[in-house]
């Protein structure tokens, strides 16, 4: 989808050309005679060029026999007939491991030149090559493994950009993005490890269950002049001015709702979706939304905050709202109230964990940046 939508955009500008696989790259063919390396790789459709030691946690190929292996040395690409339910034509990968290893003589393994590596990788994990190998090999004798000529597979067209700067950018720009996606799924899985510590020591108790309603109260006290605030659904509490909004009503905020530093607010129709954020500021919020003033003997509200964005926690929320369709779904206090989470009993390990997961914040917005 990338390369499509790249090669669209430069159409009318940069030229971009389709070169065979054979005009830039040539086939590895050293063998590893006397068996100088004796690290075997293997090709994975999952992990790429990954040890067979660390893949299979063992040594598959026989020590006396990998003298008829190729030798693979960084940045060379291989690609492996084997097919599965992700690589229906076998995975093109490169090694990216920074040392040499030994590669069975059933994979083809190739070494790129004119044309940048991290592009070339990215264009092989998408699906643009696959027409290709479709119309041009079968699978074989074997249902597992997909069969096609060295010849012909040579004969593969390359789509890319002439210029090899414009080739480094796509590439460079594919990198950070799939970066980008892994901080925020590790974000995720770290949230949820962060709520998942449990104290097992028998000389400390556990996580308590406790009420949303013993962990806050409503604020209802109403602020007719302030700073305008929202919550939105991706980035929790903004200023109006953060978000490049203008007050331009004349409605009355006689009912206007205080928020404090530290509290939680969210939208009543909206919590099912995510719609909540802890305030590191004083504002005002629209009588729309329900303002949560933390008991802070037992609870940290930045810590609870990021237990309110996590997907099983908004799933309780949806399911104690009240309307008929999704349209009209609401969740006021009085039902979330009765909502039971698991706290610590400790008020410093919510900082903690409020602490961690705020730190990650910053790196991903550092890495946004």
């Amino acid at each position: 989808m990338y390369f499509a939508s790249f090669s669209k955009r430069n159409a009318t500008n940069l030229s971009w050309e389709q070169r065979k696989l054979g005009e830039i790259s040539n086939k590895v063919t050293k063998k590893n005679q006397d068996a100088v390396v004796d690290e075997v790789f293997t090709n994975s459709a999952e992990f790429g060029i990954i040890s067979q030691r660390d893949f299979f946690e063992k040594d598959i190929a026989n020590a006396e026999n990998i003298d008829g292996y190729y030798v693979v040395e960084p940045d060379d690409f291989v690609y492996n007939p084997r097919i599965s339910t992700t690589a229906p034509f076998g995975p093109i990968k490169r090694n990216k491991l920074e040392r040499t290893g030994a590669m069975s003589p059933l994979y083809y393994v190739f070494r790129p030149y004119d044309i940048d590596l991290s592009y070339l990788d990215w264009y092989f994990q998408t699906t643009c090559w696959h027409a290709f190998m479709r119309f041009n090999g079968n699978s074989g004798a074997r249902s597992d493994r997909f069969a096609i000529t060295d010849k012909i597979f040579n004969e593969m067209p390359i789509s890319m950009p002439q210029d090899i700067e414009e080739q480094k950018l796509i590439g460079t720009f594919l990198t950070k993005l799939e970066s980008l996606i892994t901080l925020h799924q590790c974000k995720h899985n770290y949230t949820t490890i962060a709520f998942a510590l449990q104290k097992t020591n028998n000389s400390t108790p556990s996580w308590e269950q406790r009420k949303l309603g013993e962990c806050f109260t409503e604020r209802k006290e109403s602020m007719p002049d302030g700073e305008l605030i929202s919550v939105t659904i991706g980035e929790g509490i903004k200023k109006f001015s953060e978000l490049g909004r203008h007050d331009n009503s004349n409605d009355d905020k006689s009912k206007y709702k205080k928020v404090c530093i530290g509290d939680i607010a969210y939208n009543s129709m909206r919590m099912w979706q995510g719609a909540s954020g802890y305030s590191p500021f004083e504002g005002i919020v629209s009588p729309a939304y329900t303002v949560l003033s933390p008991n802070t003997d037992i609870v940290d509200s930045k810590c609870i905050s990021y237990l309110f964005k996590r997907s099983d926690m908004i799933h309780v929320f949806q399911i104690n709202s009240q309307g008929i369709t999704s349209d009209n779904w609401n969740l006021k206090y009085p039902a979330l109230s009765e909502i039971k989470i698991s706290v610590s009993p400790y008020l410093e390990e919510q900082h903690q964990i409020a602490s961690y997961l705020s730190s990650f914040d910053n790196l991903i917005t550092l890495h946004q940046r």
